[in-house]
């Protein structure tokens, strides 16, 4: 137990530039807090003391503004940064290394009491205000943008980001890179900005095409075919009718 909150207060240090020291973490800092209350009440529920589990994660939820069930599996090293307004739901699964920011649901959509929270994988980071609603897998290492709505499974290393969330085309090869709420802030690729900028590429084929065409279908005076006798004929005819 001591070894395991050690090693979430050096998560905390490594990843929070605020933090200035272990005793401020110790002292100041509701996301360390919340976590401890967890395993208090998470060790009462495993041992049939529901009722005491609920009244710690309540106290926990009115002292530190985040609400954690406490039959939630939570791994080693969470960091849950500012963490007003967490909720983390009963059949939650998180793995080592997860990242949450204010503001996140990790919420079910199903009334049926089997698994209806999602499963975080780790390294995985959930930006602030991002809902991730039903009991799928967020895949190792993924990220989820500031204020998503995820409802379907993210694959591993994937980024996602908008409502409903799709992938950015951010694609992470090593799961321990960080990304500050879960959001690519420097140069994020924008999905209608690439689908106007694919429209806008193949528009301009097309009239490369067209220009080629136009250019293969003009003929020069000399080369021009031959005018059929019957289609002189017929315009001698016209002209005929005509006077």
């Amino acid at each position: 137990m001591l070894k395991a909150l050690r090693e979430q207060i050096d998560t905390i240090l490594r990843l929070d530039p605020a933090a200035r020291s272990r005793l401020e973490i110790v002292a100041a800092y509701p996301g360390f807090h919340a976590v401890v209350f967890h395993r208090c009440a998470n060790w009462l529920w495993r041992h049939g003391f529901l009722v005491a589990a609920r009244w710690v994660s309540n106290l926990a939820r009115f002292l530190t503004l985040i609400e954690i069930h406490p039959a939630a599996r939570i791994g080693r090293r969470l960091f849950i940064d500012h963490g007003a307004g967490v909720v983390i739901g009963e059949t939650t699964e998180i793995g080592d290394d997860v990242t949450l920011y204010q503001g996140v649901t990790l919420g079910g959509t199903s009334l049926n009491r089997g698994k209806r929270h999602p499963t975080l994988e780790d390294g995985v980071i959930i930006g602030a205000g991002a809902k991730i609603l039903g009991g799928f897998t967020v895949g190792a290492g993924a990220r989820v943008g500031a204020n998503a709505v995820v409802l379907h499974a993210v694959a591993p290393g994937e980024s996602v980001a908008g409502i409903p969330a799709r992938p950015t085309g951010v694609k992470l090869d090593a799961p321990k890179d960080f990304l500050p709420y879960g959001t690519p802030c420097e140069d994020l690729p924008d999905p209608i900005a690439r689908c106007v900028a694919s429209l806008m590429d193949e528009v301009a084929n097309l009239k490369q095409r067209l220009a080629e065409l136009e250019r293969k279908t003009e003929f020069p005076a000399e080369d021009m075919p031959a005018e059929p006798r019957s289609a002189r004929a017929g315009r001698r005819m016209l002209r005929g009718v005509e006077d």
